[in-house]
């Protein structure tokens, strides 16, 4: 399941150093404008602890496989891009391409890092992209309408009459300088219709407040302005030092990259919760198959039925489904693997309409 977030934010913000500590590619991080020009792609690990228990119980010959989601570094933003300015045009299109956002905004301080407008505010720095974001959404939005409006009315096609509504909306938020995703809709067609807009400012999004060393665990007063300006978003907020994180990224093994967290006052790194958290963005759950071959993670969409999650192991699966075998997590380790739940009537038998939840560990029969 090819899913992507994409990293944006000002220049000088941090965003490549986070994308470095995220993934094995090394972006070119530097003190100037534009030092990524195209954007890179890093395929990353699911941190899941649950596979660690599964793999000390299984002891799998081939080993572990933990599930992946994609994370692209896009080039820096500045004013004007919607007109073109900087690399305005290739940012957009980078952007569209993306599933969701992660938008890191500068809460730090510091006097040896140029900021591109002069002085530290993300709350502005925030304005400035959605405002772009917004210029070009609005464009997008005043386009469709002069087409539905025509279907709408030649041919009383009801489908365009309920998109015409949703644009309508989509262009008095915009002109008001609000994000489409802040647009209440009143029922699934016009969620429906909204989907089939692929709205900029409608793509879920996470806002990555980066802080320095002493604001790791706490946050700082930048922080709260953040949270106070996206409250009436559908957005999450969180917080890491990205210099931390490229630390602990270079630290060999686990036991000291936990010592290290333990030192500053950490439970998790946070490139760690900033996985799990796009993961959730991106509406993604995760099912497993554990046996003496192998422990597995496998990615499907939350909501999704089991043939659906069959056929992310193989097509076949799907189209030969028959039903499927689910034991929960947690019982499979309290009781210690698949033979003890079984024996204790812990394993279900699950058909077509079966709903996969986080977790269940799956077995399906197929006939191809």
């Amino acid at each position: 399941m090819s899913l992507q977030c994409g990293i944006v934010g000002l220049p000088n913000v941090g965003k490549s150093t986070l994308f470095n500590c995220l993934s094995n590619a090394k972006a070119q991080s530097a003190n100037f404008p534009f030092c990524t020009i195209e954007p890179n792609v890093g395929v990353i690990t699911v941190p899941d602890e649950r596979l660690i228990k599964l793999g000390e119980l299984c002891k799998p010959e081939r080993g572990v496989i933990p599930t992946t989601v994609e994370i692209v570094d896009i080039a820096g933003l500045v004013k004007g891009a919607s007109k073109g300015e900087g690399l305005g045009n290739k940012f957009l299109a980078n952007i569209r391409e993306t599933d969701a956002i992660i938008h890191v905004l500068r809460c730090f301080d510091d006097e040896n890092v140029v900021h591109v407008d002069g002085s530290v505010d993300p709350v502005r720095d925030k304005e400035i992209i959605d405002a772009e974001l917004q210029l070009k959404d609005l464009e997008t939005v005043e386009s469709r309408i002069q087409k539905t409006e025509k279907q709408a009315k030649a041919g009383g096609d009801k489908q365009a009459k309920i998109a015409l509504d949703v644009l309508y909306k989509y262009r008095e938020a915009l002109s008001e300088g609000k994000n489409a995703r802040t647009v209440e809709l009143t029922n699934k067609e016009e969620e429906q219709a909204a989907k089939e807009m692929f709205l900029l400012t409608n793509k879920p999004v996470m806002y990555v407040c980066n802080v320095d060393e002493e604001s790791a665990v706490k946050g700082n007063a930048y922080v709260e302005k953040v949270r106070d300006a996206v409250k009436d978003e559908n957005a999450q907020v969180l917080v890491l030092a990205a210099k931390i994180e490229s630390e602990i990224a270079e630290l060999e093994t686990y036991d000291e990259r936990q010592m290290f967290l333990e030192e500053i006052g950490l439970e998790e790194s946070g490139v760690n919760r900033l996985i799990k958290a796009a993961y959730a963005l991106l509406d993604l759950r995760t099912f497993l198959t554990a046996g003496s071959d192998e422990v597995r993670a496998w990615t499907f969409r939350a909501g999704s039925k089991a043939p659906q999650c069959a056929g992310v192991i193989h097509t076949d699966f799907e189209r030969g489904f028959i039903r499927a075998e689910v034991i929960k997590y947690e019982d499979f380790i309290t009781l210690g693997g698949e033979a003890q739940c079984r024996a204790a009537g812990k394993l279900g038998i699950e058909g077509k309409d079966y709903i996969v939840q986080d977790g269940d560990i799956m077995h399906f029969l197929f006939n191809v």
